[in-house]
């Protein structure tokens, strides 16, 4: 499906008569909740120490395809509706218009499988406030519309309702081959089928706002060992901060270190630079064996016990 996505989006972005393009998620479930991490999988414990073939090259097809969503000049609308996580927001974050609704769930919850997260999180990652990016990344932490759009992880909120007219809508757009004033017609167009912000609010609180002082404080603490001891010593009724941090010491250890270095030493890199950075990591983090170990206690056996190679970051 890369393959293919690639080659047709290059192939739209040369044609007169393609003037935007819409990114859906096939069924209900969702736009996309990530690459097929059970190919990888087989493909590392295949080849132990690597090189790793498929999933290397797979690292490679998925990053190009990423990049040119980014650098595409065309105006590219994501609907991300439901669950939108790993490659499913690395798809996301490259389009120009980032469309969120009520169902949304977004995520980078690789640390759970012993990788890190990537498809370009290193650098959207840590254009995040205040190390909220770091915090996302070390716990997994799924958070929803509200909180995407107040993050500027996504650009228009609109009901899932009036998604099938919002396609409808864009059939009907005079196009020109105009590219700015295209982007504008969708931006006005867009802005037609969102709601207030305070009806957002209200239909999708913010899980986030009761602990994001706290969680900001705890992630500018310094050292790896002191940003999780702060967000251990929270004090807080927030149900969902508690899971978030749950996870974190689920998670393995190797990746909070490789996730807590990869985002302190690309702080500031392009974005071109940040998936040359994510695919070096990522083909290092297949031929290792905590990849492999971490898809096989969630996604394999299932048994949700993975025997990580450090019991404790400190140990790495």
């Amino acid at each position: 499906m890369i393959q293919s996505a690639f080659r047709q989006l290059s192939r739209w972005a040369e044609d007169d008569a393609i003037a935007c393009i819409l990114m859906d998620g096939a069924g209900d479930k969702g736009f996309c909740a990530g690459g097929d991490v059970q190919k990888l999988y087989q493909s590392a414990i295949d080849n132990p120490g690597g090189p790793c073939d498929y999933a290397e090259q797979f690292f490679v097809e998925e990053y190009q395809l990423d990049y040119l969503i980014h650098s595409y000049p065309k105006p590219i609308i994501c609907i991300g509706s439901g669950i939108v996580m790993g490659g499913g927001l690395g798809l996301m974050q490259g389009a120009s218009h980032r469309v969120v609704s009520e169902s949304s769930r977004i995520a980078m919850p690789e640390v759970t499988i012993g990788l890190f997260p990537d498809v370009g999180a290193t650098r959207f990652l840590n254009d995040l406030p205040q190390g909220l990016g770091l915090f996302f990344a070390l716990t997994g932490a799924s958070i929803n519309a509200s909180d995407a759009m107040s993050l500027g992880l996504a650009d228009h909120y609109v009901e899932s309702s009036n998604i099938g007219d919002i396609v409808q809508q864009l059939e009907k757009v005079s196009w020109t081959k105009d590219i700015k004033k295209n982007k504008e017609r969708v931006t006005s167009l867009l802005a037609d089928f969102a709601v207030s912000e305070d009806k957002r609010n209200n239909d999708v609180p913010s899980e986030l706002a009761n602990c994001r002082d706290e969680i900001e404080y705890a992630c500018r603490s310094g050292a790896l060992g002191d940003v999780i001891h702060a967000l251990d010593s929270i004090d807080t009724d927030s149900g969902w901060l508690k899971k978030s941090i749950k996870t974190l010491h689920h998670g393995s250890p190797l990746s909070a270190l490789l996730i807590f270095e990869q985002l302190r030493r690309h702080r500031y890199v392009t974005q071109k630079a940040a998936f040359e950075a994510d695919l070096v990591l990522a083909t290092n983090c297949v031929r290792y064996p905590e990849f492999a170990e971490g898809v096989r206690a969630l996604l394999i056996d299932k048994d949700r016990k993975p025997k990580w190679a450090f019991k404790h970051f400190s140990h790495v």
